[in-house]
């Protein structure tokens, strides 16, 4: 089993982070905004991973800190879950609907940070959570775990239906991408033999 706990502690965020690679989508979220714990919830469910994470962060301040280094938290848990990445599928693309909107997301755990955002949101929060700090959630995690990391939404008009099916694409992109692939056996998929 592929299992990692990570606990990140600064000045701003105290973090606790255990994740299962090959769960079932078994979620214990707690980051005391809202809106984001409904999107972990999903990204967990349809990632098919296992993951507890607190986050107590000061939100008092603002809430850009703790949606940020939980991203850093999850891609650090992430990251020493995968090890040297030997076996795994590497890459991952999915597209998803939520009633009118669709996205996509494609995903390389190849050892280089890239971070592409192609999603334009017209409200300026939704719930609580300011909505540029999505971009900050991705962004932090495609720099942490060092992986290209490109989303794009394509249409739609509700901003939750928007933001949701981009964090449902992650999942999927990020399930497909971390899944063991038979044929690599114990291989790197890298034709360097290194990622």
């Amino acid at each position: 089993m592929r299992k990692a706990q990570i606990q990140r502690n600064t000045k701003e965020t105290k973090i606790t982070c255990s994740i299962n690679l090959d769960g079932s989508g078994v979620s214990n979220v707690s980051t005391g905004i809202g809106f984001f714990d409904h999107m972990l919830e999903l990204f967990i469910h349809h990632s098919l991973i296992d993951m507890d994470i607190k986050t107590d962060g000061d939100i008092n301040v603002d809430l850009h800190h703790s949606v940020e280094d939980t991203a850093y938290a999850i891609a650090q848990a992430t990251t020493k879950a995968l090890g040297e990445k030997k076996g795994i599928k590497r890459y991952g693309f999915f597209y998803i609907p939520m009633d009118e909107a669709l996205s996509r997301c494609v995903i390389d755990f190849s050892g280089r940070p890239e971070f592409i955002w192609k999603v334009k949101l017209g409200l300026e929060k939704i719930g609580e959570m300011d909505t540029e700090l999505f971009t900050e959630f991705f962004k932090a995690f495609a720099n942490e775990s060092k992986c290209n990391l490109h989303i794009e939404n394509f249409y739609g008009k509700n901003n939750h239906h928007i933001i949701e099916s981009c964090f449902k694409a992650f999942a999927i992109s990020y399930r497909n991408a971390v899944e063991a692939d038979p044929r690599r056996a114990n291989n790197i998929p890298s034709s360097k033999g290194i990622l």
